[in-house]
């Protein structure tokens, strides 16, 4: 074999390696693919995995992601129906549905994530600027209170309207947060299908206030909050001394009631000893000695302590006990 042959089949082995090479290509599970030649599209997008050839050197393959893909949009300032200001922040989810519809308008995810952006900011702020702030914020329109905490500022000059300033009733909501949540995915969803995307979801994540005004919203909660509470203090202020008011006279009652019960016990003790002390006293004149004895001796002890000065006349009968003798009260 002479180097010039092998030349010429070195030759041939390398053009056909790259003619199988440039013609051979594979399309991964979650992957669809746009043939371009000269940057025209060729044929339909190719969905299913495997190998797949084309027109080698000529052709190119435009790859794209069939799975979902997140959009993440940056939290935008818009005015409610009522003119309140808020920072609405909101998320979607999206996929390619037609890649060559895609290719011919977008080109590449960073262009579709920009125009994803645009169209459903758009969606977003004017759905807003068509509702209140609590359609907005309630998710259902079940969702209804009936009553809102009274504002302090109405209560206080609430002599005029006093029902007013009691309660102030809440604006009922007609649609809810889920229902402008779902006009919004309507509306954007046909004008993104032109562009070959195919919108899954869109949902707000979150709403604020500006900065002042929270500040303004917070202070006033916590006022709001504050006369709550102190209504809630009054209350029980209230049941308590109620409550002990209810002890104290069931207590007299009580004390009262024993009051009767040892007085009427007093009562009987007493005409009972006064019975058996008139029973003594008949029976025989030592009995009644030894009974005046008695009751004079009981009187000692009550009446003369060791602080007592007492001037007594030697007649007294109760003098004659502090005699030398039991004498009678004649005695000298």
């Amino acid at each position: 074999m002479t180097i010039a042959f092998r030349i010429i089949i070195a030759g041939i082995v390398i053009v056909m390696t790259l003619f199988f090479t440039g013609a051979a290509y594979t399309v991964r599970q979650f992957e669809q693919a746009v043939i371009t030649q000269f940057g025209e599209v060729k044929g339909d997008p190719v969905t299913e995995p495997g190998l797949h050839f084309k027109i080698p050197f000529i052709q190119k393959v435009n790859r794209f992601d069939k799975r979902a893909l997140e959009w993440d949009g940056p939290p935008n300032e818009m005015p409610t129906r009522e003119k309140t200001y808020i920072v609405v922040d909101t998320f979607g989810r999206w996929k390619i549905g037609d890649a060559r519809l895609y290719l011919e308008s977008l080109q590449e995810e960073r262009r579709a994530q920009s125009r994803i952006s645009d169209i459903l900011g758009s969606k977003t702020r004017g759905a807003v600027a068509n509702h209140n702030l609590i359609e907005i914020v309630r998710t259902t329109k079940d969702r209804i209170p009936e009553v809102e905490t009274p504002d302090p500022e109405t209560a206080e000059g609430g002599e005029e309207e006093p029902e007013k300033a009691k309660q102030a009733v809440w604006k009922s909501i007609t649609k809810g947060r889920t229902k402008i949540e779902q006009e919004i995915f309507a509306a954007a969803k046909e004008e993104l299908k032109p562009l070959g995307i195919d919108l899954l979801d869109i949902r707000f994540k979150r709403f604020n206030y500006r900065p002042e005004v929270s500040r303004q919203i917070y202070t006033r909660m916590t006022t709001e909050r504050q006369a709550i509470a102190q209504e809630y203090r009054a209350e029980g202020k209230g049941e308590g001394d109620r409550i002990l008011g209810e002890m104290e006279k069931e207590l007299k009652r009580i004390q009262s009631e024993a009051y009767k019960q040892v007085a009427t016990i007093k009562g009987t003790a007493d005409a009972t000893a006064i019975v058996t002390y008139a029973d003594a006293y008949n029976k025989s004149k030592e009995s009644v000695e030894f009974y005046e004895f008695q009751k004079t001796m009981k009187l000692y002890r009550t009446a003369l302590s060791s602080d007592t000065s007492v001037i007594l006349s030697t007649k007294s009968d109760l003098f004659r006990y502090l005699k030398g003798h039991g004498g009678t009260p004649n005695d000298q």
